[in-house]
């Protein structure tokens, strides 16, 4: 009997804090959700359709316009580099030196020649004056019969023997003028000089190479003026056309977007990739450098998509998206995959249905769960 009396506290107080329990249960259940915030002065936008350009992109590289190899035109050591990569030259600079003691040498012989054949020619040229009044004075002398003929005859032989000594002297000056202009030729080629202004892009030798005739010694390009090269497809080449304005996106210019000018389509497709090469000529940029990437874009008509402004979008990280509203207007995070842009608005690939309405200008804002009072 005391061990019953001993339990019926124990149950009185289980009983209770169940009771309690489900009390607490059921209130809690019965509790209202709390509304949601409602934000004002959020402009909202409904996702459309629009019609943007059908853009064939192709993409190549950055060229200088004009590039040389600039190589030696003769045999010998080299034995002065006066330039490297990254120089700026003008027009005729010395770019490297080419050992000149054997040229030197021939074009001071030359020069030698060159004096003594003018010497013999001066002395030729008189002895023939000298001869030439001679014959014209016999001449008459003869005429009036003051002269034996065979003393006429001895000064004609004369004349025609100073005659031909005169000519042989001038075609000898011939000849060493010639090999005088040869030497200092060969000479001048000791002197490796830019054939245009520019920049030295590559140095391929350095001092004591021994250089031959057509050796590539640096890699010159021309910065005054560069041009895009793409490939473009033997299906799409109709959409071209020389003189083409076209945009062109450069990654390493950021956002600026130049507009080229179609200045060449090669003729020939590449047989390999089916493709023709096209070349699109840029305005002048001091930023520009052979080797950059680079895409021109090429018009082939319109296409539907949806449209969204570039504000509604938000990034996080390496996603974007928008917040939608519901039914409700309440504010919803969806993430979106995004197309390519076309003005103040952005193509949208996925994620979106036409129709559907979204926060307009969302900035750095927390909006996902609240509600959105529209303006009207």
């Amino acid at each position: 009997m005391t061990q019953r009396n001993h339990r019926l506290p124990v149950l009185s107080l289980l009983i209770t804090v169940l009771s309690g329990a489900l009390a607490g249960c059921t209130n809690e259940r019965r509790s209202e959700p709390a509304a949601p915030e409602t934000i004002s002065n959020v402009p909202v936008v409904e996702v459309q359709t629009g019609k943007v350009t059908d853009w064939l992109e192709a993409v190549g590289t950055i060229r200088a316009v004009q590039t040389s190899q600039v190589a030696s035109q003769m045999m010998g050591n080299i034995v002065e580099m006066d330039a490297r990569e990254g120089d700026r030259v003008q027009r005729g600079q010395v770019l490297a030196a080419i050992d000149d003691s054997q040229p030197r040498a021939a074009a001071e012989q030359a020069t030698a020649a060159a004096a003594a054949a003018l010497e013999e020619v001066s002395a030729a040229d008189s002895d023939f004056a000298l001869a030439e009044s001679t014959l014209k004075r016999y001449q008459q002398l003869y005429e009036k019969k003051s002269v034996s003929p065979q003393e006429f005859d001895e000064v004609k032989a004369r004349f025609r023997s100073t005659e031909a000594r005169r000519d042989k002297a001038r075609a000898e000056q011939s000849q060493a003028n010639a090999a005088f202009a040869q030497a200092r030729t060969s000479l001048g080629y000791t002197r490796i000089r830019a054939p245009f202004p520019g920049v030295v892009t590559e140095k391929r030798v350095d001092t004591g190479t021994l250089a031959s005739p057509g050796m590539p010694i640096f890699t010159l390009e021309d910065t005054r003026s560069y041009r895009l090269e793409v490939t473009v497809d033997e299906s799409d080449i109709r959409l071209i056309r020389l003189r083409q304005l076209v945009p062109v996106t450069i990654d390493a210019l950021g956002n600026t977007q130049p507009s080229g000018k179609v200045v060449q389509i090669v003729p020939a497709a590449d047989p390999a990739s089916r493709s023709f090469l096209v070349k699109v000529g840029l305005p002048a940029d001091a930023r520009l450098r052979s080797g950059l990437f680079g895409r021109a874009r090429f018009a082939r008509g319109e296409r539907s998509v949806l449209l969204i402004p570039r504000t509604a979008v938000v990034e996080r990280g390496q996603l974007q998206g928008v917040y939608v509203l519901d039914a409700a207007q309440i504010a919803g995070w969806r993430y979106v995959t995004l197309g390519k842009s076309a003005g103040e608005k952005i193509e949208v690939l996925s994620g979106l249905e036409n129709g559907e309405q979204l926060v307009a200008r969302p900035e750095n804002r927390e909006l996902g769960g609240k509600r959105i009072a529209l303006q009207h």
